[in-house]
């Protein structure tokens, strides 16, 4: 029986396997305040999920998103100031890539205003617990990763959905910084939001490109 196009082959279903037991690791470790776990945890999640996507005949772009998100969570891993700037810097050169992934193809206008609306919204609620040096870059960050998310559309649903989480685990990261309400384990859920995020560009990602595949292929059998 033939392997459908797309599906894991090889080495990506080992490395989709390890991406998801190390990402179940960190999660727990967050969960049960380990944070030994989490410091071991993170650095391989991105890099493994690179590795996957590598397997699976992924796009460079793809694979430059994620190891960008690799140095951003490294950078994160310190609590100095420098560090956190450095490792937006790595996220939003990741945002980069994936506009440049996602290309022109179209997206609803309507979900572009509602981001714009929401963008708007959110830098109004915290701008005024942000610290005065953090204001400028982290509004700088939120456009480009706003255009990311909405972009995200572009290479279907799951995308579409992976755009939003990391707007939303963002979200939460910013709210902290912000001094505003988090939710009860905060920390859970920016790494869950995440963690989904990235995987879901990954696999939309990866669908996108199977896709033209596939229809070369009806239209060689169709002539």
């Amino acid at each position: 029986m033939r392997r459908p196009a797309g599906a894991p082959r090889g080495a990506a279903r080992p490395l989709l396997v390890a991406f998801l037991a190390v990402a179940a690791l960190d999660l727990a470790g967050l969960l049960a305040g380990v944070s030994a776990a989490h410091l071991v945890a993170k650095p391989l999640l991105m890099p493994l999920l690179a590795a996957y996507a590598v397997a699976r005949g992924g796009p460079r772009l793809l694979v430059a998103a994620l190891l960008a998100g690799w140095g951003g969570d490294v950078l994160l891993l310190s609590g100095e100031d420098a560090a956190f700037l450095a490792g937006m810097a790595c996220f939003a050169a990741g945002h980069l890539c994936y506009l440049l992934l996602f290309g022109r193809a179209g997206v609803r206008a309507a979900a572009g205003l509602a981001y714009a609306a929401v963008l708007v919204a959110f830098v109004a609620f915290l701008w005024p617990g942000l610290p005065g040096e953090l204001r400028a870059p982290l509004t700088g960050y939120g456009l480009l990763l706003t255009a990311m998310a909405w972009r995200a559309g572009a290479l279907g649903p799951r995308a579409a959905l992976g755009g939003a989480l990391f707007l939303l685990s963002d979200g939460l990261i910013a709210a902290g910084i912000a001094d505003r309400a988090q939710p009860p384990a905060h920390d859970f859920w920016i790494m869950l939001t995440y963690l989904a995020a990235q995987y879901l560009l990954t696999e939309g990602a990866l669908a996108a490109r199977v896709r033209p595949a596939r229809a070369d292929r009806a239209a060689d059998v169709g002539n």
